[in-house]
């Protein structure tokens, strides 16, 4: 969600900057309401200290002498005065007075409480050295646990110093400070929760017509070419609307126009090839009479024969895969499934090819497994595919070994075909799949090749949901690899052979020296997967995927 939502981004982002902003202000907010309620506080105190300080002094003018009997009596009728004059009054300031010089005389305290945790020594300390001091403390003097000011003064008489405390009770400004605070937050809270309100709002204003636009797209990209968007406004957002219909107007007038080329282009190519059956028919008919007669021409006139012959073929096998390309164009390609042994398939492909094979002075060897090979697969189809393979590599093979390994796991089986000649260079293992593609146009054929085996091998691998895939390195060789899934209609996500040959740095005799094995198994057994599937990490590949694409190499024509 996080990933897929902008308006869920941009709320979260709006509401924890937010809280974090309002949070800080709060904050200063509560800390200076506390701090001027306790400021206020002292100032109170502070005054009634100064006030109840001089009252004291006067009062304790009367007596010369320390020890004089109605000192504490005076002790007790300053505090129960400076106190409000109820010794037993409860919750308003506390009073005491003390003589920490003179410990025959007793402290006094109104109201009457038990106040001996509130004045610390070091406060005592303080006042006693003839400095004002104050402090915070906690405590229970009758009422429960509250924040008490305590303000100490001392008092200059006639026979030395005695000390006024005021213990001023905080529950007033505590209670107002907490009040604040909760304000403040409540506040706050529903400020923030405006604020990501106001933002999912204003968001919703600005993502609504993006996802409106994104849902026409995934809608003409699977072919509903007149989708359109509804322009409301003059705004930004209405141009937008207005330029994406513009763009898919455009975009469908030329979709129609590519489609309408291509329709007639494959129907070009089908009346042509349909058409000149009929004269080939003719053209055929004469040739093999003049074939079968040639000895008895002139030289000249035999080689003619001959080549006529040969060019007749050739002319016949290129109307035949431009029949079975424009079917695959229009889509009318059908697979003839059936559970197939794969090994007599490509002994089959490997005897058809021996002529060839042996006239170029190639050895071709086979590492099949020594049990069948069974897969969901068109036979005709596969064969074509082998024969393709198999002839290039005899064909550029350099007069060096070929060797065609087969293997399968539990979910595919695969064939590569491994020649040493010339190799590919880089870049062109994205080429060789084009139709009518040659890596060295000035290079004669040897079996009389239409230029579009490879495309219609494509095609096959595609239609069974397989790869087809190429690996070559200049002076190396090169090695092509078909892949099919084991059951028909299975999704294929490894292959059980290896793309890229391990023998790819040793390059084998002349027809000498059979070549290095290309998978991970021992000649004769069932080659095990090795998880390489369409995924190997090494240069020089282009990958055909079951959807007719290549992977790092040019779509296939």
């Amino acid at each position: 969600m996080w990933r897929r939502s902008l308006q869920l981004r941009v709320v979260t982002i709006t509401l924890v900057a937010s809280g974090l902003l309002v949070g800080g202000f709060a904050y200063m907010v509560a800390s200076q309401s506390t701090n001027i309620l306790l400021d206020r506080a002292r100032e109170d105190v502070q005054r009634r200290l100064e006030h109840g300080r001089d009252y004291a002094a006067e009062q304790m003018s009367v007596h010369p002498q320390y020890f004089d009997p109605q000192l504490r009596v005076t002790f007790e009728q300053i505090v129960g005065t400076l106190a409000g004059g109820d010794p037993d009054q409860r919750g308003g300031v506390v009073v005491v007075m003390t003589a920490s010089s003179y410990p025959l005389i007793s402290s006094a305290i109104s109201p009457a409480v038990d106040a001996s945790g509130m004045i610390t020594p070091e406060l005592a300390e303080q006042v006693g050295s003839g400095a004002q001091a104050q402090q915070i403390r906690t405590g229970d003097l009758g009422e429960g646990r509250a924040k008490y000011l305590v303000y100490g003064s001392p008092v200059p008489t006639k026979f030395g110093q005695v000390e006024l405390y005021y213990l001023a009770p905080l529950t007033t400004q505590d209670q107002a400070a907490n009040q604040i605070r909760t304000t403040v937050l409540i506040t706050g809270l529903a400020l923030v929760m405006l604020l990501g309100l106001l933002a999912a709002l204003v968001t919703r204003l600005v993502v609504t017509p993006v996802r409106v636009a994104a849902r026409t797209a995934q809608r003409l990209s699977a072919g509903l070419l007149d989708q359109r968007m509804v322009v409301d406004g003059e705004d930004d957002l209405a141009l937008l609307a207005a330029s994406f219909n513009q763009m898919a107007t455009n975009l469908q007038r030329q979709i129609t126009r590519l489609e309408e080329m291509s329709r007639l282009q494959r129907r070009f190519t089908s009346d042509v090839s349909h058409e000149l059956r009929t004269p080939l028919t003719t053209v055929r008919m004469a040739a093999d009479l003049m074939f079968a007669e040639r000895d008895g021409f002139d030289p000249a006139v035999a080689r003619s024969a001959e080549l006529l012959q040969t060019e007749l073929d050739r002319f016949e096998n290129l109307l035949t895969d431009l029949l079975e390309i424009s079917r695959f164009d229009a889509g009318f390609a059908v697979l003839d499934v059936e559970p197939t042994d794969l090994v007599p398939v490509v002994r089959r492909v490997v005897d058809r090819l021996d002529g060839l094979a042996e006239r170029l002075g190639v050895r071709v060897e086979l590492r099949l497994p020594d049990t069948p090979v069974i897969a969901e697969v068109d036979p005709r189809r596969v064969e074509r595919v082998l024969r393709n393979l198999l002839g290039n590599a005899v064909e550029h093979g350099e007069g060096r070994p070929v060797v065609v390994t087969l293997g399968m796991d539990d979910a595919a089986v695969a064939v590569t075909v491994r020649d040493h000649g010339v190799g590919l260079r880089p870049g062109e293992e994205k080429l060789v799949f084009n139709r009518f593609w040659r890596a060295d146009p000035s290079r004669a054929r040897q079996t009389g090749g239409t230029g579009l085996g490879l495309s219609i091998s494509v095609e096959d691998a595609r239609l069974h949901g397989g790869w087809l895939e190429a690996w070559g390195a200049p002076g190396q060789g090169a090695q092509f690899r078909l892949t099919l899934p084991a059951r028909a209609g299975d999704r294929l996500r490894s292959a059980p052979l290896r793309l890229v040959p391990t023998d790819r740095g040793a390059v084998p005799e002349q027809a000498t020296t059979p070549a290095d094995d290309t998978s991970d198994a021992a000649d004769g057994g069932r080659v095990a997967g090795d998880g390489s599937g369409a995924v190997d990490d090494e240069p020089g590949r282009g990958v055909v995927t079951p959807t007719g694409g290549v992977t790092g190499a040019g779509a296939p024509s």
